[in-house]
């Protein structure tokens, strides 16, 4: 899928990726190596597209929506889950006995949040937004997505300035470690 556009366009483009990858994990027989390969690969967009939200979405949602600090609470805390979640994940193999379980309550979470966001969030802020500042937060986190971490770090900061002041130096040390062992390829 191509990426571009304003910041609802880029993000409900991730957010096709990810039903993708969720696709391609279900078609893989259970306890083969490919499920893992795909569930490193999901979780490489999925911790780079949170980050990206929590570093310039959420803020501007703070900013802009009545109600905006409630919002952009709930969307961080059901990405807290989501981290934890993929923090479990990382260590085990596909043939572990808790690994389908926590892909299954990965999908869940993940599946809820995406529904939550494109029903209720994305419209609220094409409302409170010029198209302009739309298109500009789209182009900030989109480079955001670039520099994020790959991995999940759940204990990291989630809200500025911490997390802008973090996460390029943390991403820069996930892409070192995904080189060097091979992951995400």
């Amino acid at each position: 899928m191509g990426h571009g556009g304003d910041v609802i366009a880029e993000l409900t483009t991730d957010h096709r990726e990810v039903d993708e990858f969720f696709e391609l994990i279900e078609k893989t027989a259970p306890g083969n190596s490919e499920r893992k390969r795909l569930v490193d690969q999901l979780t490489i967009e999925l911790v780079r597209h949170s980050v990206a939200e929590e570093m310039y979405l959420y803020p501007a949602v703070r900013e802009h929506l009545a109600g905006g600090d409630d919002i952009a609470d709930r969307e961080i805390a059901d990405h807290s889950r989501v981290e934890e979640l993929l923090k479990e994940l990382e260590d085990r193999k596909a043939d572990d006995k808790d690994f389908d379980r926590l892909v299954v309550k990965l999908k869940t979470e993940v599946t809820a949040h995406i529904q939550d966001e494109e029903t209720n969030l994305f419209p609220q802020l094409r409302s409170a937004c010029s198209a302009s500042a739309l298109e500009e937060l789209g182009e900030t986190i989109r480079k955001a997505k670039k520099v994020a971490p790959t991995r999940p770090h759940p204990t990291a900061p989630d809200t500025p300035p911490g997390n802008k002041l973090l996460a390029p130096g943390t991403g820069l040390v996930d892409r070192a470690r995904d080189f060097v062992t091979g992951r995400g390829k």
